[in-house]
């Protein structure tokens, strides 16, 4: 053997005893030991909307603007990915608090007919459960402005709410009151809704805004929120869309 391969022979057995050494030295945590174990906990993967919740948003929206074609088609679709009829009533009724009664009361009656084309079709929806009592009174103001604080995070004031009293007392005694105490249909799907009906309708950018923060606050989450807006894309609302991603662009900042 030459000298050269000698040499060539001493620097490799100088590289893998390195090697191991260096090996050794990175295992000194016992975790090392066993590779199926890991020292830190695993990634968990940020969940998507159910296609029950994706249903929630077009009702609203088709509701709040009127259209009933797109609402009929959007009805349909919600029950069809397990909504019940008491929860898609909720809904509805909901939405009277942000479009008012006349959208509310056209969208209820589609639905009472969508459900009856429904049963005449073989197709048995579930009924769902009725909301429980709510309390009246103080209590129900009580409760009201509590709901309020934690859906936005902080208790409410403002000079708007000074120069009118009232609209303050309304907010706190019946929306977040006499509605958002009613248990049928929870907090993060009042959100779905209520983001899809004022994503719908213009000139109420702020508070859609306001609403995309409660949502946040209540557990749902920036890509789940952008799942709506692609939602409404998808079935057609493109200004709705385009308003939810116009919004969360600015409660991000």
């Amino acid at each position: 053997m030459n000298q050269r391969s000698l040499y060539q022979g001493r620097l490799l057995r100088i590289v893998t005893l390195g090697c191991a050494v260096l090996a050794s030295a990175a295992c000194v945590n016992p975790l090392c030991a066993n590779p199926s174990r890991s020292p830190e906990k695993p990634i968990m993967k940020e969940q998507p909307l159910t296609p029950k919740q994706l249903a929630i948003a077009p009702i609203a929206a088709n509701a709040a603007i009127g259209d009933m074609p797109r609402l009929h088609d959007a009805l349909n679709r919600g029950l069809d990915a397990g909504l019940s009829i008491s929860e898609t009533k909720e809904i509805l009724v909901q939405l009277y608090a942000y479009a008012g009664f006349p959208r509310s009361l056209n969208a209820l009656s589609l639905l009472m007919k969508v459900a009856q084309e429904r049963a005449a079709r073989g197709i048995d929806d579930a009924a769902g459960r009725e909301p429980g009592p709510v309390p009246s009174g103080y209590a129900l103001i009580e409760l009201g402005t509590d709901n309020q604080t934690r859906l936005v995070g902080a208790p409410v004031s403002g000079p708007l709410f000074e120069f009118a009293p009232a609209i303050d007392q309304f907010l706190k005694t019946h929306l977040f009151g006499d509605i958002f105490a009613r248990d049928n249909l929870q907090w993060t799907d009042r959100e779905l809704a209520t983001v899809g009906a004022l994503a719908a309708m213009a000139g109420v950018e702020s508070q859609l805004e306001s609403h995309l923060k409660i949502s946040l606050n209540v557990g749902l989450t920036v890509e789940q929120l952008r799942q709506v807006a692609q939602e409404l894309e998808v079935r057609g609302d493109l200004q709705a869309a385009e308003r939810v991603v116009a919004g969360l662009e600015k409660v991000q900042r």
